[in-house]
């Protein structure tokens, strides 16, 4: 089966700051916030939410098509994810403008303040669903520019593609209206428990109403693991745990790649949601959203430590 991921691509600057973001901010002052971190370091490395998700699921044995917008300045990123696996040939490059920007600070408390240049991005209406041949067998329609984002779930119903909804980092800056018009006839509905809030917000909708537009829901819960919401129930899989965290940034992402490559490969939700945890794990582990490895053994070992013998074995046996 083939998937592709219509989002943002991005090259991540990713800083340090020592101290607590919480402890910066004057309540009093908060109308007119005017503050500077000092850092440790920085990282640059390749992002995006669709870059994420194709280099895992490539990394993971999937053949992901990428559906994103990019600058001249994509060369190296482009043969990179190429050799991951992943199908760049529907890739539009912009003639005027670099591809995206994300430059994002962590803090001690692993709290993030970001901010995000779109760049070529903000040209990624150009790509058609209708253009792809062979059709996807699903299409994950993620945090982008949302006329793209708007266009291609238009198009997935038009083609009868199932598609995946995953607005996350968009939610802020889009209506009522326009979040209906992504989220309603998802085969799945991502967000993480925050996302989920704001989605109920902004939609005036019920847990329940919100649910019924839907086929599955999947909201992660940070350390506390993910809850999936389908036609057969309701699902709680708890996190795998690290002693060994190094960035938050990405995480999100590969929970998803996780979590789809499992039910591509006819995995019950419980062992879709672990998978998507270990890989999660695996970039929370790394500086960088594409820089950890996937080790088979490894994998066996820490999911049969943290679940049990027999998820271990179903899951590696489809990988």
């Amino acid at each position: 089966m083939t998937i592709a991921v219509s989002a943002s691509v991005a090259t991540d600057n990713l800083m340090t700051f020592p101290g607590k973001f919480s402890e910066q901010f004057l309540p009093e002052h908060l109308d007119h916030v005017s503050l500077s971190f000092l850092v440790d370091g920085l990282d640059i490395r390749r992002g995006g939410v669709a870059g994420n998700i194709c280099f895992a699921l490539g990394v993971l044995g999937e053949q992901p098509l990428l559906l994103g917008a990019v600058g001249k300045d994509f060369g190296d990123y482009q043969r990179w994810l190429e050799d991951h696996g992943v199908d760049c040939s529907q890739v539009y490059v912009s003639d005027t403008a670099a591809t995206a920007r994300f430059t994002c600070t962590t803090d001690a408390e692993l709290a993030q303040i970001a901010s995000f240049y779109p760049g070529a991005m903000s040209e990624s209406a150009q790509i058609s669903l209708h253009d792809v041949a062979p059709r996807p067998d699903i299409v994950l329609i993620g945090a982008g520019d949302p006329v793209a984002m708007a266009k291609h779930t238009e198009e997935a119903r038009e083609l009868g593609i199932p598609f995946a909804a995953d607005p996350s980092q968009q939610l802020s800056s889009l209506t009522r209206d326009s979040i209906l018009q992504l989220v309603t006839g998802a085969e799945y509905l991502f967000s993480n428990e925050y996302e989920y809030g704001l989605l109920l917000q902004k939609t005036a909708l019920t847990a329940e109403e919100l649910d019924a537009l839907v086929t599955v829901r999947v909201t992660t819960l940070g350390e506390r693991g993910a809850e999936i919401n389908t036609p057969d129930g309701r699902f709680f899989v708890g996190a795998l745990h690290s002693d060994n965290i190094q960035d938050p940034t990405g995480v999100g992402d590969a929970f998803r790649a996780g979590f789809l490559t499992a039910r591509l490969r006819g995995l019950d939700w419980e062992n879709c949601a672990k998978l998507g945890s270990l890989v999660a794990c695996l970039v929370l582990e790394t500086v960088g959203t594409q820089e950890w490895v996937w080790d088979a053994e490894v994998a066996r070992q820490r999911l049969a430590e943290r679940y049990d013998e027999a998820s271990a074995e179903a899951i590696l046996a489809v990988l």
